[in-house]
């Protein structure tokens, strides 16, 4: 690592992986270097590693993150779709089943971006380290914060051979995910307690990868089956996802006393008996496996409200996992990062690198949307036995029985499944669905009779073999 000839006007962004590579692009060309220390040995390509074990399971960019990713990597959908990735339309190429029945294929409204969590990665990360603006500090571990309670000046980092170094900062973002030590570092500088919430509903997550049947290893819909929280049983839910190579990357979940089984030979047996319906395991049945099951209970949702402290360090912002992780089942970790490193972008852009003031305006811009999909995910988990202490408020009951009857609503109307999905894809917020358009429409219901089985089409489910 070549010194920093103004320390001043260095950015360290603590973390490499998706939340921390595109810290350091928004804040490339704001400062006038950017240092990313990760602890791990990045791969060259879409490549295991041990820092994201996360990587085995299903992962979805919803558009809304898609849109944050564009800003900051202009080329960046063409370059996925150039090695596999696939853009897919939303709700047209989506068969879910939902809380309330089966939803239809309505004509195309938003787009994800469908991929392997190593090749999102790989290709985000080869785009944002081609600047020589960036310098990538690997197999280097973020031990501690430079400074005091009024500032941060630097990173207290240790090599894999045990030396110690400092690295002088005029800017620090912690993206180091779920394991962050944040709040410790910062009791350390002598800064409050930061107020934290943690709602746990006990999922356990099992995901293995599949070789899709020959005839459907491209063009093929996206498949969910999710609990219905009012019949009192455990949540089982169940995603397949056609990601790059023909192949389909599939997460079986459960809360407690309805966890998967950790076993290859209990895979498919789950996903067709203990799920609301048996299509994924159906779909398995015909399909052949690549892996071995992963598994992992690292699934709970922790915020901290970093922007509530009463005193904040300058130089100092914490965005990713590291200020909220979420239960991964609704896929909102990727798309909220990448709007969190827009909001950073813009907050610097718009005051100024030197600004009085600056990290606290940062700190408050990256929870806005760390927010909204923290409502989103504990409005649903909270009612799970066990996930908090109490159990659920009456602000969480009646928001929930609100948003059931606008899912039901959604399953006999595209307007209103356009509305649901401009929350839930991250493109805009829940005020949405408190128009007066909305509560009408809520209130008549659906306007269509309820599907009684998944809308594949016959050409699908030939192709996967079904018939």
């Amino acid at each position: 690592m070549s010194e920093p000839s103004n320390p001043a006007r260095t950015a360290v962004v603590l973390g490499g992986s998706h939340a921390g590579m595109l810290a350091a692009r928004a804040l490339t060309g704001l400062a006038d270097r950017v240092v990313v220390v990760e602890r791990d040995v990045l791969p060259d390509g879409p490549a295991p590693r041990k820092g994201l074990p996360q990587a085995r399971h299903a992962h979805m960019l919803w558009s809304g993150g898609v849109r944050a990713v564009a800003e900051l990597l202009p080329d960046i959908v063409e370059a996925l779709q150039a090695v596999g990735a696939r853009r897919s339309p939303v709700t047209t190429d989506m068969v879910v089943l939902g809380a309330r029945g089966w939803f239809r294929r309505w004509p195309e409204s938003h787009h994800v971006i469908l991929a392997g969590r190593d090749l999102l990665d790989a290709t985000i990360r080869a785009q944002v380290l081609a600047d020589d603006r960036v310098e990538l500090l690997s197999g280097t571990e973020a031990v501690g914060l430079v400074g005091d309670a009024g500032a941060v000046t630097g990173v207290r980092a240790q090599e894999r051979s045990g030396a110690e170094r400092v690295i002088p900062a005029g800017f620090v973002v912690d993206a180091t995910g779920r394991g962050s030590r944040a709040e410790g570092w910062l009791g350390e500088l002598g800064l409050p307690t930061v107020e934290r919430r943690e709602v746990d509903s006990g999922l356990a997550y099992a995901s293995r990868l599949y070789l899709a049947p020959e005839q459907a290893r491209s063009g093929y819909p996206i498949v969910n089956v999710q609990p219905d929280p009012r019949d009192g049983r455990p949540g089982r839910a169940g995603f397949l996802l056609p990601i790059e190579d023909g192949r389909w990357i599939v997460t079986l979940n459960g809360t407690r006393g309805g966890e998967p089984s950790s076993a290859n030979d209990d895979f498919v047996r789950f996903a067709r008996e203990e799920l609301r319906h048996p299509v994924i395991g159906q779909l398995l049945e015909q399909a052949e496996p690549l892996s071995d099951v992963s598994y992992t209970r690292t699934t709970l949702n922790r915020r901290h409200f970093y922007e509530r402290m009463p005193a904040w360090p300058e130089n100092f912002a914490v965005l990713g996992d590291a200020l909220a992780a979420y239960n991964p089942l609704y896929g909102h970790g990727l798309a909220v990062a990448a709007q969190s490193a827009v909001a950073l972008r813009d907050v610097v852009r718009r005051h100024g690198w030197d600004s009085p003031g600056l990290s606290r305006r940062v700190q408050k811009a990256v929870a806005r949307p760390a927010q909204t999909a923290w409502d989103l995910a504990v409005g649903q988990d909270v009612f799970y036995p066990g996930a908090t202490e109490n159990g659920p408020t009456l602000r969480d009951r009646l928001q929930s029985a609100y948003v059931g009857r606008l899912m039901h609503t959604a399953t006999g109307s595209g307007r209103i499944a356009r509305r649901v999905t401009d929350v839930t894809s991250l493109e805009r917020g829940p005020e949405v669905l408190l128009t007066p358009s909305v509560l009408v429409a809520a209130a008549v219901g659906s306007l269509k009779p309820a599907l009684s089985g998944p809308p594949l089409s016959g050409d699908e489910l030939k192709r996967a073999g079904l018939e």
